[in-house]
């Protein structure tokens, strides 16, 4: 004899004690299934979400600010000095009328050239000496010489030929050609015909540039 309730066999299971668990057709449980599938579509979905956020902020980074040209304080950008002016630079020279001597020899023809010449340079702020007369060729170009290796010379005379017009600069030949005594003159003008009997101002307005001496024919001149 079994204490089995009234209408169950030996070895029937009692109904109702236990339920059993839904299958699939494979044989796996349905919930679990359904459970991966949620989370692999979620993690699918949180990749992608994620993706696109990295690339927004990507691209907002890459536009966001001011273009980095790669340019430094002072460099040039499109042929423009960021933080220089230019200055321009003169070449003209100085202009010296001290510190040397200067005598004048007509060698135009001309009388009264050499004294005439004279007293405009020294008007002019020269330190000026006696004129005379040229002991060579009368010449149709001006020329001031200058005592070779003095630069205190040199200057004066490249100034006095700016204040004639432009006339030739040249080193002083030996024996300078001065029919009188220099007086320790280093610099020496000779008058030519070009700028014989004519003011500063009126050389200068003409604006000779640099003319070479010429000779001439007669050797006779006046002072």
């Amino acid at each position: 004899m079994t204490d089995a309730p009234d209408g169950l066999t030996e070895g029937e299971p009692e109904r109702g004690s236990r339920r059993s668990s839904r299958v699939g057709d494979g044989g796996s449980p349905v919930g679990s299934t359904l459970s991966i599938v949620l989370a692999v579509v979620a993690v699918i979905a949180g990749f992608l979400i994620l993706r696109a956020i990295t690339d927004d902020d990507d691209g907002q980074a890459s536009g966001s600010g001011t273009e980095d040209t790669g340019s430094v304080p002072g460099s040039v950008v499109g042929n423009e000095d960021l933080t220089s002016t230019s200055v321009g630079v003169t070449t003209t020279q100085p202009e010296v009328r001290t510190g040397a001597t200067v005598v004048v020899a007509n060698a135009s023809g001309v009388a009264g050239s050499a004294a005439a010449m004279s007293n405009a340079l020294e008007g002019a702020g020269y330190t000026t000496g006696e004129p005379g007369n040229s002991t060579g060729e009368r010449l149709d170009r001006s020329v001031v010489y200058f005592a070779a290796g003095d630069t205190a010379a040199e200057a004066v005379a490249r100034t006095v030929a700016r204040d004639m017009g432009g006339i030739a600069v040249e080193e002083m030949p030996t024996p300078p050609p001065f029919d009188g005594d220099l007086g320790g003159a280093t610099v020496l003008v000779m008058v030519g015909t070009d700028t014989a009997g004519k003011s500063l101002a009126d050389l200068q307005a003409t604006a000779v540039t640099a003319p070479e001496p010429a000779a001439a024919t007669t050797t006779t001149t006046t002072g």
